[in-house]
């Protein structure tokens, strides 16, 4: 959430950068911010006013009570009984404005950093870097779907028939594949520096909007209306939620952390042939990188975060890309985003695998996470996550570009954790 003090100082800045997202609704909201915060600092104003009267006049009461004066402290008590009245109904006016300030706060995306480039869409992103050799695949290479039921490794049928489509039931060695890739990606992780955590799957409304997915995400969240809780559709949630409302000290700095999760998703409205097999589930792994960090340390902190993931895939031998998000496909949260992408060589397209990005202040100004600078004053945190790796399209990636005559081979990387070199 940007701050209003922000808004206020920077207005042009910010209509600026909210124009890369193509955010059509800019202007309107910005406007309705810097009145409505108008309204609630004089009102403010006017309250402190008059409770200052009213503490004033309390004093002169108990004075003229004492000398004898009754006559006089009572029309002073009557008059700060009217004073109370009106402060009262200040006080809910002044509640109102904040309610409101608050819930247009809410819809205003980040501001991109100055790096990103204006756009619409996914076509408008910017491929920043691209590595590795794509295999040459029989002329009868399967996509991954076709290799997991040949192989009875994952079976999306059974996943239906228990819960519905979107909900694979992995077996046997498809199983202890996805088992390794988590402990691999933890290990990496843990190596690096980032403190591994076991977190809950569930959180409250609070957690999610600190970070961001209420109220802008609720219709792509899984809600257990009863408990009032939601399903968390990745692990940054509740991990960055471990650091709301706290107060840091600089010699905190960095704050590192990694966690395993299921991830839930509802992907309204999502069909087509790009979505099948593991290329979109309801339910699905990641292990996330989480990073909590001094402003003037976060780009290299987000560096650091792309040459680790980078790391990873180099050591898994696929082949991918990193795309710099433009302004419109850049996610509401974000300052700034790299997309890793795998190339499918079955499916001949390249699918999403991780995102790296910086929330730079927006989400610790939800969180109210903050830290004391050198000069003992309080300032917002900044916020950085990374999927380090989302496992459905490493996944898929994997059986698709090592499928051979003999079945899928493993990448060497991950045979100590899984025991055996092909699928067969």
């Amino acid at each position: 959430m940007l701050q209003v003090q922000f808004i206020r100082e920077h207005k042009e800045a910010v209509l600026e950068g909210l124009k890369k997202r193509n955010f059509q609704e800019a202007e309107v909201l910005v406007e309705k911010v810097l009145t409505t915060d108008e309204n609630r600092r004089a009102t403010q104003v006017f309250l402190d006013d008059i409770l200052a009267e009213s503490n004033k006049l309390s004093k002169e009461i108990g004075g003229l009570f004492k000398s004898g004066e009754v006559q006089k402290a009572t029309l002073l008590k009557q008059k700060t009984t009217a004073l109370k009245e009106q402060s009262k109904e200040l006080s809910e006016k002044l509640s109102g404005f904040s309610d409101a300030l608050q819930n247009l706060l809410y819809q205003i995306p980040n501001i991109p950093h100055s790096s990103v480039k204006e756009g619409n869409s996914d076509e408008d992103n910017e491929i920043v870097f691209s590595e590795g050799n794509i295999p040459n695949l029989a002329k009868d290479a399967l996509p991954h779907w076709e290799l997991a039921k040949k192989y009875d490794i994952i079976d999306f049928e059974l996943g239906t028939k228990i819960t519905g489509a979107g909900f694979p039931v992995y077996k046997g060695k498809g199983a202890r594949l996805q088992r390794a890739l988590i402990n691999y990606f933890l290990d990496k992780n843990i190596a690096a520096g980032y403190k591994e955590y076991q977190v809950p799957h569930l959180v409250n409304a609070a957690s999610a909007t600190a970070t961001g997915q209420l109220p802008d995400k609720e219709g792509q969240m899984y809600h257990a209306a009863l408990d009032d809780l939601y399903l968390i559709p990745t692990a940054e949630v509740p991990i960055t939620n471990m650091f709301r409302d706290n107060l840091l000290q600089e010699s905190d700095f960095p704050i590192t952390a990694t966690g395993y999760t299921p991830c839930f998703r509802r992907e309204a409205g999502s069909y087509g042939a790009h979505v099948r097999g593991l290329n979109r589930l309801h339910q699905f792994d990641k292990v996330e990188i989480v990073r909590i960090e001094h402003p003037k340390n976060s780009y290299n902190a987000l560096n650091d975060m792309v040459e680790h993931i980078k790391g990873i895939l180099r050591e898994l031998k696929l082949p991918y890309r990193i795309l710099r998000l433009c302004g419109g496909d850049t996610g509401f949260t974000s300052a700034l985003t790299f997309d890793f992408e795998l190339f499918s060589t079955a499916q001949n397209r390249w699918l999403e695998i991780s995102s790296a990005s910086n929330f730079e202040t927006f989400q610790a100004n939800r969180l109210k996470l903050r830290f004391k600078n050198s000069d003992g004053k309080s300032e917002l945190a900044h916020t950085l996550n990374g999927s380090s790796l989302a496992l459905p399209r490493v996944l898929a990636g994997i059986l698709e570009n090592y499928q051979t005559e003999n079945g899928i081979k493993i990448p060497d990387v991950l045979v100590p954790y899984c025991g055996f070199e092909y699928i067969n």
